[in-house]
C-alpha cells in the first residue's frame, strides 16, 4: 500500500492480463469439474452444485471486506492515496460477491430447509455485510470532497470488521440451520476430493477474477482524479483558446 501510484500503474499493466488469463482458465477448468465431473451429493442430489457458486462467493465477500479493511487502516494512518483508491475499487465487487451468496444461499436452502430465508445467525450476518458494503457506498457518494469522503467511510469499513468474525464462527457460538464449516476447520476438511478440488478450482477463479476487476478499477479511480483536477483548468483554456 506504500506503493506509490507510478508504482501501481507499472505492475498493473504486468499483472492484470495475467491475472485474466488465469480467471478464464480456472474458471474454464472449475466449471467443468463442477457441472459434469464431479459427482452428486447423498443428501443434497444435484442441488450441491450450487455449492461450488456460493461457497467461494461466500469467502471472497469476506476476503474483500478483510482487504478493504487493511487497505482503509493504511489509508488512515500512513494517509496513502492507494489504499483508498484500492477500497473504492473492492466496495463494489465486495458487494456483488455477497449479493451472490445470499442469492444462491437461497436458492441452495430452499430445497434444503424448505424456505428461502431464515433470520438465523450466519443469513443475518451476513446480511448486516451486505449493508456494511451499501453503507459505505453512499457515504462516498454523499461528500463531493473524496478525500474526506474516503476517510469516513474507511472509519465504517474498519468499524464493520466486528462482522466478519461474527459470520466466521457463527455456526459455532449459536444453534443455526446453517451447516458449521466444513472446509476451513482444524480436523480438516469433511468434503471428499471429487468436491474439495473443483470447489478450490472455483474459488482460485473468483480470486484471480476480482485480482483482475480490482485493477481495473482502481486504474479506472485513478484516472477519474486526474480528469477531476484537470477540470480546473481545461475551464480557464477555453476562454483562452475563444478569446484567440
Amino acid at each position: 500500500m506504500v506503493l506509490s501510484l507510478s508504482t501501481f500503474w507499472r505492475y498493473s499493466k504486468t499483472l492484470k492480463p495475467v491475472c485474466g488469463a488465469l480467471t478464464f482458465l480456472f474458471l474454464g477448468v472449475g466449471l467443468w469439474f463442477s457441472l459434469w465431473a464431479s459427482p452428486q451429493d447423498y443428501q443434497h442430489g444435484e442441488a450441491v452444485r450450487i455449492m461450488y457458486v456460493h461457497v467461494p462467493a461466500s469467502w471472497l465477500s469476506l476476503g474483500v471486506y478483510t482487504f478493504m479493511t487493511l487497505c482503509s487502516f493504511v489509508a488512515f494512518v500512513f494517509r496513502a492515496p492507494l489504499g483508498d483508491i484500492a477500497t473504492r475499487a473492492a466496495a463494489p465487487l465486495g458487494l456483488t460477491f455477497t449479493f451472490m451468496s445470499l442469492v444462491t444461499g437461497s436458492l441452495w436452502g430452499k430445497p434444503m430447509w424448505g424456505t428461502w430465508w431464515v433470520w438465523d445467525a450466519r443469513l443475518t450476518s451476513m446480511f448486516v455485510l451486505f449493508l456494511s458494503y451499501l453503507g459505505y457506498a453512499a457515504l462516498l457518494r454523499a461528500h463531493d470532497d473524496p478525500v474526506r469522503g474516503g476517510r469516513v467511510g474507511g472509519l465504517l469499513i474498519m468499524a464493520g470488521f466486528v462482522n466478519i468474525p461474527i459470520i466466521k464462527f457463527s455456526v459455532e457460538w449459536w444453534q443455526t440451520l446453517h451447516q458449521p464449516a466444513s472446509v476451513l476447520r482444524l480436523a480438516g476438511p469433511s468434503i471428499d476430493p471429487s468436491m474439495l478440488i473443483p470447489l478450490f478450482v472455483m474459488a482460485g477463479a473468483y480470486a484471480f477474477l476480482f485480482m483482475t476487476l480490482l485493477l481495473v478499477r482502481m486504474e479506472a479511480v485513478l484516472m477519474g482524479r486526474k480528469l477531476h483536477t484537470l477540470e480546473p483548468l481545461m475551464g480557464e483554456i477555453r476562454p483562452l483558446k475563444e478569446a484567440t
